[in-house]
């Protein structure tokens, strides 16, 4: 369910977004065209969380989940005026998450990944150094925060 409406809805929206014409690209790389796909994937997000509760989803997955919308809804915010780094910023919040439950030698699987995304969001040319690494941090100081208190 947490990855129904935390990442196959929201990405839903965004392929309906480029099929009628609405988006650009399917990463969405103009910053002006971010909002609404942004505020329906914060919506799914909210929507996932009433359905977890509902059912009484084990208190980690819910507390990743309400990480995974404050970083959503702190980056949406911030697009409004700079293109930032979402692709960073989810996966160095779910990185420190699962370190967090599985232990540091996870930082060894988990750091290079993030490090890989930071990468190709540049390489591709969708982001600068500074949005990666402002997303790679927002991710970080948004997640593990709500995480811990709630987990």
């Amino acid at each position: 369910m947490a990855a129904l409406f935390c990442s196959v809805f929201p990405r839903g929206v965004v392929w309906l977004g480029v099929r009628r014409g609405q988006l650009t690209d399917r990463h969405v790389g103009l910053r002006e065209q971010r909002r609404a796909p942004m505020v329906w994937g914060l919506l799914s997000v909210l929507g996932g969380l009433a359905v977890l509760i509902g059912f009484g989803a084990p208190r980690p997955l819910t507390a990743l989940v309400v990480a995974t919308f404050a970083i959503g809804l702190t980056l949406t915010a911030v697009n409004l005026v700079w293109k930032i780094s979402v692709h960073a910023a989810v996966a160095a919040g779910s990185a420190a998450v699962l370190v967090s439950v599985f232990g540091p030698p996870l930082l060894l699987f988990a750091v290079p990944v993030v490090a890989l995304i930071g990468w190709s969001r540049i390489r591709l040319r969708d982001h600068t150094p500074a949005q990666v690494l402002a997303g790679t941090g927002a991710g970080l100081v948004i997640s593990m925060p709500i995480f811990l208190v709630l987990a």
